[in-house]
């Protein structure tokens, strides 16, 4: 009879187990998930170049190599992410401040792309093509948008999850981008 009434108690604790388990996960941040390319190259790739009007000089292919020469953001972005367009705004107000800023359209179509960039203007040097989403795999993406700080040597310095917003680049993001100035 004991043994029985043991046994009741076993949905209980396995209950009150994973309850514990939920609530430590809830509070995690996604933000500080670590990057394994933290302080490592961009991965080597060769992408087309999406067609834009901000692109004169017809580029037509991107490497890795192209991210050498200054520090720069390498932002994840696509037409699909609604939190992609909340940011896009502020990304312009980037540009217009001198802030290089590349993109990766990731896992997109084309068109639908050019048409965002035309509508919504063009804060990217360039936005490579990741149609099927390999540079961002190699990436370590876990979704767009996605924003990584590269120094001059095309090092990656620091992995931000999520949209850049005024808070998060003024206290976090811009304090990284200006030391490796």
């Amino acid at each position: 009879m004991n043994k029985q009434r043991l046994f009741l108690f076993i949905p209980l604790i396995i209950f009150a187990v994973l309850a514990v388990l939920f609530w430590r996960g809830l509070s995690l941040n996604p933000n500080d998930m670590p990057s394994a390319l933290l302080n490592k190259p961009i991965p080597a790739f060769e992408l087309p170049v999406l067609p834009a009007p901000e692109n004169p000089d017809g580029l037509v292919t991107a490497t890795a190599e192209m991210y050498k020469g200054k520090a720069s953001l390498v932002n994840v972005w696509a037409t699909w992410c609604v939190t992609c367009r909340q940011e896009h705004e502020f990304l312009n107000k980037l540009r217009a401040q001198g802030i290089t800023i590349y993109g990766i359209n990731y896992k997109d179509n084309d068109e639908d792309a050019q048409r965002w960039l035309a509508e919504l203007h063009n804060p990217y040097v360039f936005s490579v093509v990741d149609a099927d989403g390999r540079l961002g795999l190699n990436l370590g993406v876990f979704g767009a948008p996605e924003t990584y700080v590269v120094d001059k040597a095309g090092i990656i310095r620091y992995k931000h999850i999520g949209d850049v917003n005024e808070r998060n680049w003024n206290e976090t993001i811009k304090p990284i981008y200006e030391s490796l100035k």
